[in-house]
C-alpha cells in the first residue's frame, strides 16, 4: 500500500528529476510543507528519509535537506519528455491526453473525435449570451451557478428518471472539478474509499493527492463485482464508492438493472454513499438503468458534464445530491474558487435552449453507434477478446491476440504514430502487466489504425 510519505516523497523526487529543484537546492522546511499539505510532522520526515535513501538529497545539520548531483544525463523538453514506459504516472499520461498531435491517431483518446463536435458553432451563440445579460458576466455568478442553467439540468435529469431541485446541483468546472469537491469534503486523509477496477486514472490521482486507500471493486462485463464489493464492505467499512454505471471508462460497459438494485441494497444495508460519475450521458439512452435514478439522490450523488457532447474547453460540469449537501459542496466550492464560468454556463444554457440540441445528440448517438459496430467488426477480422458488446460505445476495452502486455505493444505502435491506452494505466495497482487496452471507436475509423494493427499482429504471430 502507497502511503502518504511515499506519494509526497515520489513527488519531490519527480521534481528534482525535472529540474524543478537542481543540485544544491535547498528542499522546503519540514514545517513548511507539512503546513502546505496539512501533513504531519513526521510524514514529511518520513519522505525525505525515502529521498536520502534513493540518493537524491542529503541532510545538512542544522541547516535541512538539500539535492545531490545526480549522474544521469540531462532530461529533454517537458513536451518531448517521457514514453509510454511512463505509463503508471497519471499526471504523465494527462500531458499526454492533452497534447496536440495532428498526424497521430489517438485510438486511446478520451474524447470523441472532433467532427462530431463540430456542428455545434460555439462562436454563434456569443451574441446570445451576451444578451442574456451583459452586466452580470463582469461579476462573480452564485456559488450555486447560474440559475437558468440549473432549471435545464433539473429537467434534463427528469429525462433520466432523477428527480431533482435546482436547489440540489452544483454547477462546477467540468467533472473533474466535481469529483475534487467531493473527495475533498468526504475524503480525510487515509480514509477508505472504494473505485472501480479497471477505472477512470484522473481519479485515481486525486484520491492519492488526498491521501485516500483505494480499494479496488473489479467491473465485470455488468457492473461491479458484487461478491468483492460486500467483502470489502464488511470488511473494510469504507464511506464511499465511486463507480461508473454506463459506458463505463475504460471498459464501455453499462450496469445491468438487477445488478443496479443489488448495489443500492448494499448501500443500504452498510451505509455507502454511491458516487455516480455519468460524463457520457448524452451519447446513451436516457432509459437505461442509473443509480441514481433507481435511488433518487438519497444514498447516490450524481456527477454530470458537457464536456464530451458540447466542448471540454467549455468546462461545465455539475453535482446533484441532497439539498443540505449541494448546499454545503457550493460553499466548498466558493471557499475553492469562488465561482465557476458564468459566461460558459450561459453559453451551456443558449445551446439547451435551442432546438439544434436534441438534433446534434441525435447525430452524436447514431454515428457513436455506426464507429461501435465498425470497431467491433475489426476486432472480430483479428479475433480480438472484446470484454463488452454495448450497441453504443465510445470505449471498447479489448485484449489482443498473443499480447500479454499491452504496455509491450503500445510501444511497438508508438514509431507508426498510433497512440494507445494500455490498460494498466486504469488499475489501482499500475504495476501489473495487462493484456487490456482502450481503444477509442471514433479514433479506430482512421484507416492507419487497422493498417498499423494488422501489420503488427502478423509480425508478432510470424516464427
Amino acid at each position: 500500500m502507497t502511503t502518504i510519505a511515499d506519494s509526497l516523497a515520489d513527488t519531490l523526487a519527480r521534481q528534482i528529476a525535472s529540474g524543478a529543484y537542481k543540485a544544491g537546492d535547498k528542499l522546503p522546511s519540514l514545517r513548511e510543507l507539512a503546513q502546505l499539505h496539512s501533513y504531519a510532522k513526521n510524514t514529511v520526515v518520513a519522505a525525505f528519509e525515502l529521498l536520502v535513501s534513493r540518493g537524491l538529497v542529503e541532510p545538512r545539520r542544522g541547516s535541512g535537506y538539500f539535492v545531490l548531483a545526480q549522474s544521469t544525463a540531462p532530461k529533454p523538453p517537458e513536451e518531448d519528455a517521457g514514453s509510454l514506459g511512463r505509463a503508471m504516472d497519471i499526471v504523465w499520461l494527462m500531458r499526454e491526453q492533452l497534447k496536440t498531435q495532428p498526424d497521430a491517431v489517438a485510438v486511446g483518446d478520451g474524447f470523441p473525435p472532433v467532427e462530431w463536435l463540430a456542428d455545434v458553432r460555439l462562436d454563434k451563440y456569443h451574441p446570445k449570451v451576451v444578451r442574456t445579460g451583459l452586466g452580470a458576466l463582469f461579476r462573480y455568478g452564485s456559488r450555486f451557478g447560474y440559475a437558468p442553467l440549473r432549471d435545464h439540468l433539473v429537467r434534463k435529469l427528469a429525462d433520466f428518471g432523477i428527480g431533482a431541485e435546482p436547489r440540489q446541483i452544483v454547477l462546477t468546472h467540468g467533472a473533474n472539478e466535481a469529483m475534487d469537491i467531493v473527495i475533498r469534503y468526504f475524503v480525510p486523509p487515509g480514509g477508505k474509499v472504494l473505485v472501480d477496477d479497471p477505472g477512470y486514472y484522473p481519479l485515481f490521482g486525486k484520491l492519492k493527492l488526498a491521501g485516500a486507500q483505494m480499494l479496488a471493486v473489479p467491473r465485470l462485463a455488468d457492473g461491479p463485482d458484487l461478491d468483492v464489493l460486500e467483502q470489502l464492505l464488511i470488511a473494510e467499512r469504507p464511506r464511499l464508492f465511486f463507480t461508473q454505471s454506463l459506458a463505463h471508462n475504460p471498459t464501455g460497459s453499462d450496469i445491468s438493472p438487477a445488478k443496479a438494485f443489488r448495489v443500492l441494497q448494499l448501500a443500504q444495508k452498510y451505509d455507502l454513499l454511491i458516487v455516480e460519475n455519468d460524463p457520457l450521458a448524452d451519447f446513451k439512452p436516457t432509459a437505461l438503468p442509473r443509480l441514481s435514478a433507481l435511488d433518487q439522490l438519497e444514498r447516490t450523488i450524481y456527477i454530470g458534464s458537457f464536456s464530451k457532447s458540447f466542448s471540454a474547453a467549455l468546462r461545465v460540469g455539475f453535482i446533484a445530491c441532497g439539498a443540505d449537501l449541494a448546499s454545503d459542496l457550493a460553499d466548498l466550492k466558493a471557499l475553492i474558487h469562488v465561482s465557476s464560468s458564468e459566461y460558459s454556463e450561459r453559453t451551456v444554457d443558449v445551446i439547451l435552449s435551442e432546438g439544434h440540441y436534441q438534433r446534434h445528440l441525435n447525430r452524436l448517438q447514431n454515428r457513436l453507434g455506426e464507429a461501435t459496430r465498425s470497431a467491433l467488426q475489426l476486432f472480430d477480422s483479428v479475433d480480438a477478446e472484446v470484454f463488452a458488446r454495448t450497441p453504443q460505445s465510445l470505449y471498447i476495452w479489448a485484449a489482443l491476440p498473443g499480447v500479454a502486455d499491452s504496455l509491450a505493444f503500445a510501444k511497438e505502435l508508438l514509431p507508426r504514430k498510433i497512440v494507445m491506452a494500455p490498460g494498466r494505466i486504469f488499475s489501482v495497482d499500475s504495476t501489473q502487466v495487462s493484456r487490456w487496452s482502450r481503444f477509442n471507436v471514433g479514433a479506430m475509423a482512421d484507416p492507419r489504425f487497422a493498417k498499423a494493427l494488422r501489420t503488427a499482429l502478423r509480425r508478432r504471430s510470424s516464427p
